[in-house]
Formats: C-alpha cells, structure tokens, sequence
C-alpha cells in the first residue's frame, strides 16, 4: 500500500470503514422498506377505489355475515331490518367541502342489539329541529359497512362536553352511554339519504390508501437514500484530507508553530 494510504490501516480508520460498510446498506434497506410501504399504500388505493366501484352494484348481503369488519368487508353494501329508535347528531362532518352534521339513527334489529346508521348530512349546525324523524315501524336498511371510528383519526373530532344527544364519534364505545342498547361494533351509512338529506358516501378502511401516513413513508424513504449519501460523502472527505496530510509530511510541508515571542529584558 503506498505510503500514504497507511493510515488506513490503523485502529481509528478501522472503526470508520467497518461503520461505513454497516451504515450504507442498512440505510438502503430502511430507504427500500419504507418506499415499499409506500407502493403498498398506492396498491391498497387503487384497489379500494376498484372495490368501492364494484360494492356500489354488488347485491347487499346481511350484516351478520360479514362481521366483524375489516379491510375485506369495509365499504361492502349489507342490509338490515328492524326498528328506528333513539337518533343523534353527530357534528362537525364536511361534505362537499361544506360544513354540517350527520344524522345518526339507532336501528334496533331482531338479535337484540342496535346498529348505528347514518341517515344522511345536513349543512349548518348540528340542529335537532333540522333533522327529519326516522320512519316508523319496521323497516329494511341498505348501504355500505363502515367500522367504529376513533376519535382523533382521520378527522374524526375527539371533542367531549357535547350537548345532549350529540355524539363525536360514531362507534359502539362512544355510543354506549348515550343510548339503551347493546351495539354493533360498526356502523351502516345508507346508499340513498332519507329525504330532505344527502347521503354520506363510504370511508376507506384505516390505514389504507394515500393518508398522511403514506406520505410520511415516502418522506422516510429519502431521508433514509440521502443519509447513505452523505455518508459516501463524508467518507471521502475524511479520507481526503488524511491523503492531503500525509503527503504534506511526507514533503515536509507541515504548518510551522507560531514563533516564540521575544522578551526584552532591560539591562540593569
């Protein structure tokens, strides 16, 4: 090895090489995992637009058939029969870009336990008097499966103190003290509203599709391409400037310390 390059033989480039040699590759597979679960997210996307077509003109099916829900069966169309009973409001929902509130209607169904159904959205503050009573007597209820949301997801408000009979969140947990039922763990909103109301459309399963967390991947993705980078580049520069100060010795080119300042005593 020439001469100059002897440094690399010694304890401290040692740690530096081995650390590169470790660094670069874990970088390039965390960059790798995380830009595919990113490509995972744009399949997951596409295919929950392909099956929100197809659901939206495949036969419903009964609900208890297609609990509980999860990715498969989100956003699939079920129906139910049964009895309206208590309703609520549920704030704060957009639709259309526009302000409004959800009308929630509990229906009690033949096993004993109530299913939340969205009724339809209403524009302006949520409002009791706006909303339109639920038919009476029995009834059969059409429209895609939804799960129980959590409050603080995907803009799902964790607001509390609401006023009576007001609810943030539709799932069974935020539910069960507000109404005297067993509950569902889901949620149907109808194909076609009630009327006077217009109907909520179906929401992509949590953590699925291009939210925030996808692109929070895909963030990852370069942080992690860039930090194998520059740990290339640092890597040549250290071993730069070692090159350029061993040949700087070997020339005798070594910088010169500062002179000594000279005292001068007076005589005496």
């Amino acid at each position: 090895m020439e001469g100059v390059y002897r440094f690399l033989l010694t304890p401290r480039w040692w740690g530096i090489n081995v650390f590169v040699l470790l660094a670069i590759p874990f970088c390039i597979f965390m960059g790798s995992w995380q830009l595919s679960r990113f490509e995972g997210r744009v399949q997951e996307e596409h295919a929950a637009n392909r099956q929100a077509a197809s659901d939206s003109s495949e036969a419903a099916r009964p609900l208890d058939s297609m609990l509980p829900v999860d990715k498969a069966t989100s956003g699939r169309r079920v129906t139910a029969h049964g009895r309206y009973g208590t309703q609520l409001l549920v704030p704060g929902r957009q639709l259309d870009d526009k302000d409004g509130f959800y009308v929630l209607t509990l229906l009690r169904t033949g096993t004993g336990k109530a299913l939340p159904v969205v009724r339809g959205w209403l524009p302006g503050k949520a409002d009791a008097a706006k909303a339109p009573a639920p038919p009476r007597g029995e009834v059969t209820v059409t429209g895609a499966l939804q799960a129980s949301e959590t409050p603080g997801d995907n803009g799902v408000s964790a607001q509390g103190g609401l006023p009576a009979g007001q609810t943030a969140a539709i799932s069974s947990a935020s539910l069960v003290n507000l109404v005297p039922y067993r509950l569902y763990d889901a949620w149907v909103t109808l194909d076609k509203a009630d009327a006077g109301m217009k109907a909520v459309p179906a929401a992509a399963p949590d953590g699925t599709g291009l939210d925030l967390k996808a692109f929070q991947n895909l963030g990852y993705t370069g942080e992690w391409f860039v930090f194998a980078g520059f740990t290339v580049f640092m890597w040549f520069r250290l071993l730069r400037r070692e090159v350029e100060a061993a040949r700087d010795a070997e020339l005798g080119l070594v910088p010169q310390e500062d002179a000594a300042p000279v005292t001068v005593s007076s005589g005496g």
